[in-house]
């Protein structure tokens, strides 16, 4: 055949197609937050995380397999009724606390948060931890569960496993309308736990892996509260906690009108609502704290999974009620919950140029070179780990002081109100005369540019009112053009992706979402599907507490729990959403969006306070997806180098080592994704150490402990190194001490299904001095 040649023009097609593939990659990977058919696995039951104390964690004889961290005591319940009240004559609530692990794979996934292409997990800094709390009245038949989880939100998805999986086990003890998931918010957790597209993109596919360890870990959680149900009492307190927060956008909070302002001290909220929890004993039991601040301590350049600083401070409240056990053990429960943190940063010192060092404190958080990409804020520490320890250690020693404190006991009624709501298409009444309405979901220009705790990839402004011919040029080629409906509805926001007019392979955004409110009493937790802003928070909470006032509830505490059931992006008040920074832009159903909320919970509280809870519609059932898009990352079988196998240490540990210094051990490793596979090991690593009088080795730390590291280091063809670091804590006692490393590899011989295949290793023994 004779050789083909390409005119021109054919040549400039090429070219064109080749570039629009490019920017293909490059908006797709925009759509992120700041911040196959699938299956579902049996319960597998990893141990429970609350068990027994040993004298300082668990021991393990000499030259002994350690396969987990100390022996598990507790069974969950295998009954599908409820467990029959210890007695019903008293004042309180039967109250069960409960916790497990749900951190799921800590590599070969994107971390949720920040939209930094690149930024995946590598490795673990803390355990995840999801914390269940029960309520319930003395007959035990009106209930409520409230479940904290150290990830970045509730997905639908999530939500709906797990309601059906309590359904199976329970009957109709837990629902829709008394079980409230929330998420911390933490930046630094896994992703691919999502069906929305939007989301799945922004997670390289849907993790079935990860998604499986969270929904067991949630269930564990509430089992493990379940059957610790025990007569107790609640009693609530509020405080500020000073000097941990900062607005990030404050010129949006200046919108909102100057009388509104001048009733507030500060553009963030300061206070801390303390939930107690104690026996009839007065023995502890554990604690929810609601606090408005983003777990953004930890930056996008971060690859360790890990709880930021609301996790540091559970860490620091459970370490001290639990004495003598490891951490992620004990009874005691200590939640950090979020609330209305859309606009609230733990970066307190502010918008710096990092090339200048000049502040960029402005509307559109830009450097005069380098423009937005440059306008970063800073936390208090010297490094981004120093900052979180910092800014959860406030944070903790608020909420000590506030439950040493609590006197005002809860007592009441409890009463859980729900409905499924099509935000997309909400008549909201803005005064006697005039309506408005909600929107079909779409992101703004701003919305790409990321805020100052952590930027956008491409060089876009918060602040942006009008659109780029350009970018609305890409984005019509690849998406089509959004309608002029939407358009229109959104203004003054231009519409950067209309993600509600966008449905292949699934809808991008939720349509249905959850609204929620349970009471105890007098105490109100309102389960917000999104990130209030400051003045948001402000305005739904007065607004909730009226409308309970005017129908006989009078004195209510509300409390937002935001991030939960669902995620819908962030909530501003109308004034803000017309300056459009990063939480306006990101605000999905249009400029009402709040207005929109505090109607349809105002709906909720005067159904409580009138006790027509039973009346309310449940509303169209949200959607739950299949066929999602599998994890773009391919699993490999796992190789030692030639003439090593897996566990052998590369490089050993010094013969001494001082107080403050740093133990650093490097193994041959395999993907520690597989252990989100097959649970045989419960810890990547534990360190140990050698008492004489018993010859054993005790465990003093596993790798929920905040003074460990563990490092996964990918290489080609399956070859991979694990480094492991002890940062030896002034409070070390000097002796003898080892590492332990724990991991499964993946194997596949021809023509047979792969296995996964669980390893040990030791390092050579070494001494701590003091001097």
């Amino acid at each position: 055949m004779a050789k083909h040649t390409f005119s021109t023009l054919e040549t400039f097609l090429i070219f064109l197609l080749v570039m629009m593939t490019a920017i293909t990659v490059s908006l797709l990977s925009l759509l992120f937050i700041t911040n196959g058919t699938i299956e579902n696995h049996k319960d597998s039951g990893f141990p429970a995380t609350q068990s027994p104390p040993a004298t300082q964690g668990s021991t393990s004889p000499q030259g002994s397999t350690l396969t987990q961290g100390p022996t598990v005591s507790q069974v969950s319940p295998v009954t599908s009724t409820p467990q029959p009240p210890l007695f019903q004559n008293f004042t309180g609530y039967h109250i069960g606390v409960g916790r497990a692990d749900c951190t799921g794979q800590v590599a070969d996934i994107n971390l949720m948060g920040y939209s930094k292409s690149g930024q995946n997990a590598r490795g673990l800094l803390t355990r995840l931890y999801s914390r269940a709390f029960i309520m319930a009245e003395p007959d035990g038949l009106n209930r409520m569960v409230f479940v904290s989880i150290d990830i970045g939100m509730v997905s639908q998805r999530m939500r709906l496993e797990v309601l059906n999986r309590l359904q199976s086990k329970y009957g109709s003890l837990y629902r829709r309308d008394n079980v409230i998931l929330s998420g911390t918010h933490t930046h630094s957790g896994p992703a691919g736990y999502f069906q929305y597209t939007v989301f799945v993109i922004a997670s390289e596919g849907f993790s079935n892996r990860t998604f499986e360890h969270m929904v067991t870990g949630i269930m564990q959680s509430i089992e493990i509260a379940h059957t610790n149900m025990k007569p107790g009492k609640l009693f609530i307190n509020k405080g500020n906690v000073d000097g941990a927060q900062i607005n990030r956008s404050p010129s949006s909070y200046l919108q909102n009108p100057e009388s509104e302002r001048a009733r507030y001290s500060s553009n963030t909220d300061k206070e801390m609502v303390v939930l107690k929890m104690v026996d009839l004993g007065g023995n502890d039991l554990g604690l929810i704290s609601w606090f408005a601040i983003h777990p953004v301590s930890m930056n996008n350049s971060n690859h360790l999974v890990n709880s930021d600083n609301m996790g540091y401070a559970s860490y620091l409240f459970e370490q001290e009620k639990n004495k003598g056990y490891l951490p992620g053990q004990g009874p005691f429960v200590a939640a950090f919950a979020s609330s209305n943190l859309g606009d609230v940063s733990p970066n307190i010192l502010g918008p710096h140029c990092i090339n200048t060092g000049e502040s960029c404190d402005n509307a559109n958080s830009t450097c005069p070179i380098g423009g937005s990409t440059m306008c970063i804020a800073m936390g208090p520490g010297q490094d981004m780990l120093d900052s979180t320890q910092i800014i959860g250690r406030m944070v903790y020693q608020g909420a000590k002081e506030l439950y040493a404190s609590a006197s005002q006991e809860v007592i009441g009624p409890l009463i859980s109100a729900h409905q499924w709501v099509n935000m997309t298409n909400v008549t909201v009444s803005l005064n006697s005369t005039h309506t408005a309405k909600t929107c079909k979901p779409a992101l703004g220009y701003s919305f790409a540019a990321g805020t100052i705790d952590g930027c956008g990839t491409f060089n876009f402004t918060q602040g942006t009112t009008v659109s780029d011919p350009f970018w609305d040029t890409i984005r019509d080629q690849i998406l089509g053009r959004p309608s002029d409906e939407i358009k229109e509805c959104h203004k003054p926001k231009p519409v950067l992706v209309h993600t509600g007019e966008l449905s292949k392979p699934h809808p991008w955004h939720p349509d249905i979402v959850d609204v929620q409110i349970i009471t105890l009493g007098s105490f109100a937790i309102a389960a917000i599907p999104g990130e209030f802003t400051t003045m948001s928070g402000r305005r739904f909470r007065e607004a909730i507490k009226a409308e309970f006032a005017t129908y006989g509830m009078q004195n209510m505490t509300v409390v937002i729990s935001g991030l939960c059931n669902v995620y819908t992006h962030y909530i501003t008040t109308y004034e803000e959403y017309q300056v459009q920074r990063y939480e306006a832009a990101s605000t999905i159903y249009g400029p009402h969006t709040l207005s929109a909320y505090i109607q349809l919970y105002k709906v909720l509280a005067k159904a409580i306070a009138t006790d027509t809870v039973a009346n309310l519609s449940r509303g169209p059932e949200p959607p739950f997806f299949k066929d999602l898009i599998n994890p773009l990352i391919p699993n490999i079988v796992d190789r030692p180098p030639i003439g090593k196998k897996f566990g052998d240490v590369l490089q050993q540990a010094n013969p001494t080592y001082r107080l403050g210094e740093v133990v650093e051990i490097t193994f041959v490793g395999a993907n520690p994704k597989n252990s989100a596979e097959n649970r045989t090991h419960q810890t990547f690593l534990t360190v140990e150490k050698y008492e004489d009088i018993s010859a054993t080795w005790h465990i003093v730390h596993n790798d929920a402990s905040w003074e460990t590291r563990f490092y996964w280091h990918k290489g080609f063809l399956g070859l991979s190194n694990a480094t492991i670091q002890w940062h030896i804590p002034n409070t070390a006692q000097p002796g003898i001490y080892r590492i332990r490393y724990f991991g499964h590899n993946r194997k596949q011989d021809f023509l047979k299904p792969a296995v996964i295949i669980s390893f040990e290793s030791t390092s050579s023994a070494f001494e701590v001095v003091t001097t």
